[in-house]
């Protein structure tokens, strides 16, 4: 295939003048030294000091465009909880949002008097809210994990997740046929528009395209993770 735009990991701009900006994660969530207790630093959960320094793992990343969608309404959503009480903000559950900055602290429960569970060092990683409090977001992460983040560190903007070890086609059109315009990159982001007819449009500077929606993380129009489970990583 000829003049097809790669999604590479890049640490700074971009690569080529062909190559289209991404943001790659490595290691989507670091741990914090003491305690042995996992950690992550917000964008701005209030008043929360560190509690240790962390464990950096170098992230590579570089630039990409974002949708301005409010969270997205899957299937079946409602505004109200799991247990039938109203949600607190009046939106549904489940829906798509995404973290806004690349220090993300996951807690143990809707508050800060909770256990740091973990940080998430990934900006624009889509995750889904299964339950919330007025200022709290119950979230179900890539890995299947369930944590509380703070509403201050989630955004309405949209974007999706090759959680697999393969790179996504992105087509010019919906159709398995169509001309292939990019590669998405295994555990990289691209912004998403809206998803019809089990296609997403996506895009990227100077690139629009179409996804499979089964192929990538953050569409999904079920909840992925159980609203009652305790937070915590997976269940293997």
């Amino acid at each position: 295939m000829n003049n097809i735009n790669i999604f590479y990991p890049v640490q700074t701009g971009l690569r080529t003048c062909r190559t289209v900006e991404a943001r790659r994660s490595d290691t989507v969530k670091t741990v914090l030294n003491g305690g042995g207790h996992p950690g992550r630093t917000p964008l701005r959960e209030p008043d929360v000091p560190l509690r240790s320094t962390p464990v950096r793992i170098p992230i590579r990343t570089a630039l990409i465009a974002t949708g301005v969608l409010a969270g997205a309404v899957l299937c079946g959503a409602s505004n109200t909880m799991p247990d039938g009480r109203p949600t607190p903000t009046g939106l549904e559950v489940p829906r798509w949002i995404s973290l806004k900055s690349s220090e993300v602290r996951a807690r143990g429960g809707p508050g800060l008097d909770y256990e740091i569970l973990w940080e998430y060092r990934a900006a624009g990683l889509p995750v889904q809210v299964i339950a919330e409090t007025r200022h709290w977001r119950k979230i179900c992460d890539p890995d299947g994990a369930v944590a509380w983040i703070h509403r201050s560190v989630a955004s309405g903007r949209r974007h999706v997740y090759n959680a697999t070890p393969r790179e996504i086609p992105i087509r010019a059109a919906r159709d398995e046929d169509a001309a292939v315009r990019a590669r998405l990159r295994p555990r990289s982001l691209v912004s998403i528009d809206d998803c019809e007819d089990g296609w997403c449009r996506v895009r990227a500077p100077k690139l629009r395209g179409w996804v499979a929606q089964g192929a990538v993380f953050g569409t999904q129009g079920r909840a992925l993770c159980d609203a009652a489970r305790p937070a915590g990583a997976a269940r293997r």
